[in-house]
C-alpha cells in the first residue's frame, strides 16, 4: 500500500518531504488540496476532510504510512529519515542533521514572514541585504565537506526535479506576495 502525502497544491512545507520520498524510492501518492485564489482563498476542500482522517493534530502536510498517521512537516521528515536510516550514523552526523533541520526551518520561516507580509516591498530589501550573511553561515557549516551530513549523492532528486511530478511553483500559499509567480 503506498504512502499518502496530503498537502496544498503548492510546494510549501511538503517540498522537502517529496524530495525525501523520491530519494528513498518510496511508493507514494499525493492527496492534493486545492487552495483557492483571491479574494477568499477557499480552503474548504481541506476543511471538509480535516477532522475525518483520524489525526491527533489534524494539519497539512500529513503522511499516512500504513498504521502511522503523522502531521507536522519536521515530524514527517524525521520519521522518513529514521525509516530509511538517513539520520546519520555517528553522533556527530546526527547532531549536524538536527542542526540543519532547525536552521533550514528558520531560514524558510524568515522568507515566509517577508513573503506573506502586507509590508512585503518594505521588508524585501532588508531580507535580501541579510541573506548573504545567512548563506555564509551555511557555507562555513559545510566547510570542505560535499554534504551537510554524510556522503551520499542525490541523482534521484535531480531526476525527480526533471520529471512531470515536480512542482516548481507556487512556493507558498496564494496570499504570499512573492514566490508564486
Amino acid at each position: 500500500m503506498p504512502i499518502i502525502l496530503g498537502y496544498w497544491d503548492v510546494r510549501g512545507l511538503a517540498h522537502c518531504i517529496r524530495l525525501l520520498l523520491e530519494y528513498t524510492d518510496s511508493d507514494y501518492e499525493e492527496k492534493t488540496y486545492i487552495y483557492g485564489g483571491a479574494p477568499d482563498y477557499d480552503k474548504s476542500q481541506w476543511l471538509n476532510e480535516k477532522f475525518k482522517l483520524g489525526f491527533d493534530f489534524p494539519n497539512l502536510p500529513y503522511l499516512i504510512d500504513g498504521p502511522h498517521k503523522i502531521t507536522q512537516s519536521n515530524a514527517i521528515l524525521r520519521y522518513l529519515g529514521r525509516k530509511h536510516n538517513l539520520c546519520g550514523e555517528a553522533e556527530e552526523a546526527k547532531i549536524r542533521v538536527d542542526i540543519m533541520e532547525n536552521q533550514a526551518m528558520d531560514t524558510r520561516m524568515d522568507l515566509a514572514r517577508v513573503c506573506y507580509s502586507p509590508d512585503f516591498e518594505k521588508l524585501k530589501p532588508q531580507y535580501l541585504e541579510a541573506l548573504p550573511g545567512k548563506i555564509k553561515l551555511y557555507s562555513q557549516f559545510l566547510g570542505k565537506q560535499p554534504w551537510f551530513a554524510g556522503d551520499k549523492g542525490l541523482p534521484k532528486i535531480a531526476a525527480y526535479m526533471k520529471s512531470s511530478k515536480f512542482l516548481p511553483r507556487p512556493l507558498f500559499g496564494r496570499q504570499a506576495q512573492w514566490g508564486n509567480k
